[in-house]
């Protein structure tokens, strides 16, 4: 089994928020495979489906973001799974240009609470593999915590869309070919203007 997660936060306000990218993520996954993330289970919202031949749950954690790690350990115990191979999670990145995304096999948190509770309740693990959602915005921000809670613009939402299909090649491609293939793939150098080179 594979456990596929997306962090964000649980309640209609915060739906289309930059903060949920990763709920968003799980939801384009869903949507394309035919299935509803509705079933409550382990202190999250989940659906079984067959991705690219392998058994996979996808995941939304219920706990509120920086409580993710309650319901990810719990699941990591129910399934027996180890994360360094089976888990996967996705999650917005204020570092990152808006609608870019980054493969990394592991890593700290850099500062993303959601992250901060994942390790924390793998026992100090960092060896799990991650996608990061760029939610950067052109500007620089007064409070990164206003912004990551707001409603996206609607100038921002082709960009999201571009991001989450393109997330989910990047699941797709790591479960057939591999976490290399996939960070060839979509961790381009940015130069300086944000763009890729």
């Amino acid at each position: 089994m594979k456990l596929i997660v997306g962090l964000g936060n649980p309640g209609i306000e915060y739906q289309f928020t930059p903060h949920n990218m990763g709920f968003l993520a799980i939801d384009r996954i869903a949507e394309q495979c035919g299935v509803k993330v509705n079933n409550r289970h382990c202190k999250a919202l989940t659906a079984r489906t067959v991705l690219e031949g392998h058994s996979v749950l996808l995941v939304k954690p219920e706990t509120y973001m920086n409580n993710s790690g309650e319901s990810v350990g719990e699941l990591v115990d129910r399934y027996e799974v180890d994360p360094a191979v089976d888990l996967m999670v996705m999650y917005d990145d204020l570092a990152l240009p808006f609608g870019s995304i980054r493969v990394r096999e592991r890593g700290s948190a850099g500062g993303h609470n959601g992250m901060k509770s994942i390790i924390a309740c793998l026992g100090g693990s960092q060896e799990f593999l991650r996608i990061r959602l760029g939610i950067a915005p052109e500007h620089k921000l007064a409070s990164g915590k206003d912004y990551v809670l707001s409603q996206m613009r609607k100038a921002q939402l082709p960009a999201a869309g571009e991001a989450l299909d393109m997330c989910s090649e990047a699941v797709r491609i790591i479960l057939t070919q591999g976490a290399s293939a996939a960070m060839n793939r979509f961790n381009q150098k940015l130069n300086g203007t944000g763009e890729a080179e």
